[in-house]
């Protein structure tokens, strides 16, 4: 009932998201401090905003199972400082170990704390395809992150992950049951979620988008994203969502803001090609029903553009 109470109060109260709140976790690099979703899963909700230095970076989900016999944590961080900042406050929650670390993709959000992680010898898992984006590009996303991070990218540097899969991965882990699943290709190379069955929750990683925009890169497919949601996502049925970004929330919530804004903008932009529109006019499809979300103004027009350049050939 506590859960529910909490998912509840959050999705009434999408107002706490905006990226114009500072700093919400005075003395910690962390944006906030983590909160207890439901028992035993917490997570410390980042910045609906882009990585700044106020914000350390920490502008996604860092989440952590305190399983009984260890804790699992998702998601190295966006550098060093906030890796440790984490693992400072798991040390408050509980005495076990951390016994894992799940990047979620191979983003630098994801991964650049894996430099903490790597140093206290903990295994550090992820899907075959984020493994191999680390690998090529790792040192490019450390270097743009030091730029605005400046001090605060110190100790931080590319650790790649020491475990992969390809399909799904099963922990069984004191009183958790938890699977690691690659459901197909989303908003990124070898994004993940971590599903929880007995407790029906989901971490969703960059599947799942509600506060702010999802953005989309030169290398989502958005076609291929919408069938991994129809096909994978929706059947996971889950009760509880941790997005990879913004506050824990439901399936319909994030359904209506990810699943359901790609199909819109995909729909937008098949009227702007029937009616003879080039990539100009492209960026200035109509997307105002999603105008209210963070980082609209940073990647309504660019989503547009990529959205046009992928179905100007389907």
């Amino acid at each position: 009932m506590r859960a529910a109470v909490l998912i509840a109060a959050l999705v009434a109260c999408p107002a706490a998201a905006d990226e114009d709140i500072a700093d919400q976790y005075p003395g910690s690099p962390l944006y906030s401090k983590p909160v207890e979703v439901i028992p035993h899963v917490w997570s410390a909700i980042g910045a609906t905003a882009p990585p700044t230095y106020e914000n350390s970076g920490h502008n996604n989900n860092l989440s952590f199972i305190v399983t009984g016999d260890g804790v699992v944590v998702v998601n190295g961080g966006a550098a060093y400082i906030l890796a440790e900042a984490l693992h400072k406050e798991i040390r408050a929650v509980t005495d076990e170990p951390v016994r894992l670390v799940i990047d979620e993709n191979g983003q630098g959000h994801a991964m650049l704390g894996n430099s903490y992680w790597a140093e206290q010898g903990v295994p550090i898992l992820a899907h075959v395809d984020a493994a191999t984006e680390i690998e090529a590009h790792g040192h490019e996303i450390l270097e743009s992150m030091k730029r605005y991070n400046r001090d605060k990218a110190e100790g931080t540097f590319v650790a790649l992950p020491t475990e992969t899969f390809e399909e799904a991965r099963a922990i069984e882990m004191g009183g958790f049951r938890i699977q690691v699943l690659h459901l197909g290709p989303a908003h990124g190379p070898g994004d993940i979620q971590v599903w929880l069955p007995e407790q029906s929750l989901v971490i969703a990683g960059d599947m799942a988008f509600h506060e702010r925009m999802p953005p989309i890169f030169a290398d989502t497919i958005v076609k291929d994203w919408i069938e991994t949601w129809d096909t994978g996502f929706e059947a996971l049925n889950a009760t509880y969502v941790i997005p990879g970004h913004g506050h824990p929330t439901n399936m319909d919530q994030v359904r209506r803001y990810t699943r359901d804004y790609l199909v819109f903008l995909r729909e937008r932009i098949a009227e702007h090609l029937d009616a003879g529109g080039d990539l100009a006019g492209a960026y200035y499809v109509d997307q105002s029903p999603y105008a209210h979300l963070d980082t609209f103004d940073e990647l309504a027009t660019k989503n547009a553009g990529r959205v046009f350049e992928q179905m100007e050939w389907e």
